[in-house]
């Protein structure tokens, strides 16, 4: 089994048995270096016992797939997959490809809620979102969100950053998209961290961020994560911090962490960083939610309505602390603004715990 890499930016990975000869090629092979699941990666016995199968350091193989690139950061279209049937060998593909390209599109999708359900689980555990609407009570892990009702996230985040455990993956069906306008824009924060200079990449390495719900009207759902997360099947490093729900560097003072939030917010969303993408209704998009963010361009008028389910995530890690959390050694006006500091630390005191 081997995947053949064609010139451009197509690419078809071509499937036959493990036990079965393939033809020889002088094309090069595309190799995938790196692969696992969010909750259980699965063994090589039971990779060996699929017709799909990823070996780590080597190549993967799937059915009937064509990925093409459409950014040079990241995205890749994904056709000659029905996602209402998806088997357990697509699931093990698309996991890796999701890996390689952080966003991919599916179009041409009929999905019912039913079966939105079934296809997020086959990934992990959904969540059920402790604050948006949801299109029934019959289905409570999907979102629906409709630009009529205000449903529309155009600001830079990725998503549910404010629990101790944000989601590792996203699963956004198109329902209704206007004609024109109403794109979305997915960043790749793996090149945000890795294009910053090397000093400020080891200053931010140690830094941690409270988030909080406050734009959901909850400011009370907040979370600590280190400001540089490590990927838990890549290894790779990427920024976490998103204008929508970051708040405050807690080793910083107020007016440092204001200033190195917002110089990161602009970073990290640069266009060479970002793929853009226009929606057909029926179109599935799905992302890695530990190493980009996204958000919509609300540029159009008339009704869109997207469904989502999420996966709920791992905790982030980081590297070892360095500093103490800022601290106010006397009261003044200023003090205001160490407000979420205060509250966060009086409910979780040894948060930040340096070894």
């Amino acid at each position: 089994m081997r995947i053949w890499a064609s010139i451009g930016c197509f690419f078809t990975i071509r499937h036959g048995s493990l036990g079965e000869s393939q033809p020889e090629t002088t094309e090069p092979v595309k190799r995938i270096e790196s692969f696992g699941s969010w909750r259980k990666p699965p063994t090589i016995a039971r990779a060996a016992n699929l017709a799909a199968s990823v070996v780590l350091g080597s190549f993967a193989v799937m059915s009937g797939l064509t990925i093409r690139r459409v950014g040079a950061a990241l995205g890749a279209e994904v056709t000659g997959i029905d996602l209402d049937q998806a088997t357990d060998d697509d699931v093990v593909a698309i996991r890796a490809a999701l890996l390689e390209h952080l966003v991919l599109f599916f179009p041409d999708q009929a999905l019912t809620l039913d079966g939105h359900v079934a296809l997020g689980r086959k990934f992990g555990e959904l969540e059920v979102h402790p604050n948006l609407p949801r299109p029934d009570d019959d289905h409570p892990e999907v979102v629906e969100l409709k630009a009529s009702h205000g449903g529309i996230a155009d600001e830079w985040h990725s998503d549910v950053t404010f629990l101790p455990n944000p989601s590792v993956m996203s699963i956004l069906h198109m329902v209704e998209s206007p004609d024109i306008g109403g794109d979305t824009m997915w960043a790749n924060q793996y090149l945000a961290y890795e294009t910053l200079s090397a000093p400020m990449r080891e200053m931010l390495d140690s830094l941690h961020v409270i988030h909080n719900a406050s734009p959901h009207g909850k400011p009370e759902m907040m979370a600590m994560h280190p400001l540089v997360r490590i990927h838990p099947e890549t290894g790779r490093r990427s920024l976490l911090a998103n204008e929508h729900f970051s708040k405050r560097i807690v080793e910083l003072s107020h007016t440092e962490s204001e200033s190195l939030l917002k110089m990161l917010w602009d970073w990290s969303v640069r266009e060479e960083l970002c793929v853009r993408h226009s929606w057909t209704p029926g179109t599935v998009a799905m992302w890695d939610n530990r190493c980009t963010q996204h958000a919509v361009v609300a540029d159009f008028v008339g009704e869109r309505i997207i469904q989502r389910v999420t996966v709920l995530g791992d905790s982030p890690e980081g590297a070892p602390p360095r500093w103490d959390a800022h601290s106010v050694d006397q009261l003044s006006a200023t003090t205001v603004h160490d407000k979420i500091l205060h509250q966060y630390f009086r409910q979780h005191p040894d948060a930040l715990t340096r070894g």
